[in-house]
């Protein structure tokens, strides 16, 4: 017999209204289950939810929510004009103007009367949002969004994504593309093993970059100066390289250096990455919890 397994456990959520959230972890971290459940398609077996204020499963809340999942799956001989009025008559929206404006709004007007298996995988994407967009959502849940996409189509899909931010509406995007995520979301969660281990502003979550020093003709007076307990020296015939918190003072090092006759060669900030967040998190590395957590909502 095979014992329970919390796929989620004692998950704590909040996403603000009218930005974009991202929701990160690695596979069978639990991400789809937590989809699921805000749209009310499983429930939890303890605990609450909310979603738009109402919880969740409220069918009221269904009528202003949108979810695109990661494969959507379409009669490949629609069109992409007969797939929104297809869409729409579950809405009992039989505007035909509102269809032409989000064909237009995905840029795909020009398209409308090719069936969707004349779609690369990018306009098969914009359709998915067109679609999305029919009842007005304020709140969309969007999977991989971006993923298997071009540099082009990956363009055009954030583009979007921030025009709706920008019309106010919720985004919350679960994706495995960092660096899009780190690009648009106002603030994220990563969750691992079914719990949540960081979530909050991405300014807050990626502070405390590092810079690089390289200089030439160090004494070694100099060179032992550098070192503390932060920062990482190698110092070999002359040359020091130095990486050290920026909050560290940097100007102190250089001066140091210059005063000694020392060359500085370079002197380059790298700010931390959601990349190195991530990695840093689902390996379990230390210091690798930042999460604030409150009741799931938007």
């Amino acid at each position: 017999m095979h014992g329970k397994v919390n796929v989620v456990d004692n998950l704590n959520l909040e996403v603000e209204e009218g930005e974009i959230f991202g929701f990160l972890g690695p596979n069978g971290a639990g991400k789809t289950t937590t989809i699921k459940m805000l749209l009310g398609i499983i429930y939890p077996t303890s605990g609450e939810g909310y979603v738009l204020g109402r919880e969740i499963g409220d069918m009221n809340v269904h009528k202003v929510i949108s979810y695109l999942p990661e494969r959507p799956y379409y009669y490949e001989h629609m069109t992409g004009m007969e797939i929104l009025r297809f869409y729409g008559s579950l809405f009992h929206i039989r505007d035909e103007a509102k269809f032409e404006s989000l064909l237009e709004k995905v840029n795909l007007a020009g398209d409308k009367s090719k069936t969707i298996s004349q779609y690369s995988k990018g306009m098969q994407q914009r359709i998915g949002l067109a679609q999305s967009l029919l009842n007005d959502p304020k709140l969309l849940f969007l999977d991989e969004p971006t993923g298997g996409l071009d540099p082009i189509a990956h363009t055009e899909i954030r583009d979007l994504i921030l025009q709706f931010r920008d019309e106010g509406r919720t985004v919350f995007i679960s994706s495995h593309e960092l660096s899009e995520v780190e690009r648009i979301c106002d603030r994220v969660a990563i969750i691992d093993k079914g719990k949540i281990k960081q979530q909050g502003r991405l300014e807050d979550l990626l502070s405390g970059g590092r810079i690089e020093i390289i200089a030439d003709g160090v004494s070694q007076e100099v060179a032992d100066k550098a070192k503390s307990t932060d920062a990482i020296t190698s110092f070999h015939n002359g040359r020091l390289i130095v990486d050290m918190p920026e909050t560290t003072d940097v100007n102190a090092l250089l001066d140091s250096i210059r005063s000694k006759n020392g060359k500085v060669i370079s002197v380059v900030p790298r700010r931390r990455r959601l990349e190195d967040l991530f990695i840093e998190t689902v390996s379990d590395k230390p210091g690798a919890d930042r999460s604030a957590g409150a009741e799931v909502g938007s």
